[in-house]
């Protein structure tokens, strides 16, 4: 299994083509729309947790690339991705219809409206907003170059872990050959009780890739913190949000292999 994947690594970093439109990500300019006062001070404040630009950066999303923000709540990293691929690049934001109501972390207004008036409030001119069930998101098959599921695959796993694998298996469809797909998520320990604290196990994450026909390409520990309590659910405030994390950079083999 290794040499195979060794292989696939190979190959597609040989011949995958990145759109026409697309170029390094402009690290520095990503830097200073980070810092805008046109974003949420909430936002700005996660900011410190969450190393967007270096979370970015590691997964090689590129300006000019077509994305999928899933599951994007009221846009945290929405807004972050559309100002890293530029005009001429696309975010779509989706949010299932069933969570749509769901409020912002303030607890203001519900999560879509806090999405569209973000967008509105930014002037970003990239951002399709997609109200559809994750999986059945109605985008071409092999469209999008990157896509990112930021701490939201254990829900799925946790609730039943092949609801998880139908996740990523509609994602490999959408998913060019070549393409990256990015997971965070909140890392839980074998034997406890992983669903209710929100978190699951590295092994069940890898396991779940793999079976889907993802590659692993790397694992970055940028988001690791030691400090953490496993066994402790990650709303709990003693944590304060500042969960062990981790980073997953997947890509889509360029034999595109039905899964």
């Amino acid at each position: 299994m290794k040499i195979k994947n060794c292989l696939l690594l190979m190959l597609v970093s040989v011949l995958y083509l990145p759109p026409l439109s697309a170029q390094p990500l402009d690290g520095q300019a990503l830097q200073q729309a980070l810092l805008a006062t046109e974003r949420d001070v909430a936002d700005r404040v996660r900011d410190s947790s969450r190393k967007p630009l270096q979370v970015l950066e590691f997964l090689g999303l590129q300006r000019g690339m077509q994305t999928l923000d899933l599951y994007a709540a009221s846009g945290y990293y929405t807004y972050i991705i559309a100002k890293a691929i530029g005009p001429s690049g696309t975010v779509f934001a989706q949010n299932a219809p069933h969570i749509a109501n769901y409020e912002d972390n303030i607890g203001e207004r519900p999560q879509s409206q806090a999405l569209a008036a973000m967008v509105e409030a930014t002037g970003l001119n990239n951002v399709q907003a997609l109200l559809r069930p994750s999986t059945d998101l109605g985008l071409a098959p092999n469209s999008i170059d990157f896509v990112l599921i930021s701490q939201i695959l254990h829900d799925y796993y946790n609730t039943n872990p092949q609801r998880a694998h139908q996740l990523l298996q509609h994602l490999y469809q959408i998913v060019k050959p070549g393409g990256i797909v990015g997971i965070i998520d909140h890392v839980g320990v074998e034997g406890a009780d992983n669903r209710r604290m929100h978190r699951m196990t590295i092994d069940d994450a890898h396991s779940l890739v793999l079976a889907t026909g993802f590659i692993i390409e790397a694992e970055s520990s940028v988001l690791r913190n030691p400090q953490d309590s496993h066994r402790r659910s990650i709303f709990d405030p003693i944590l304060n949000r500042q969960t062990d994390q981790f980073l997953l950079r997947l890509r889509k083999p360029l034999n595109n292999t039905a899964h």
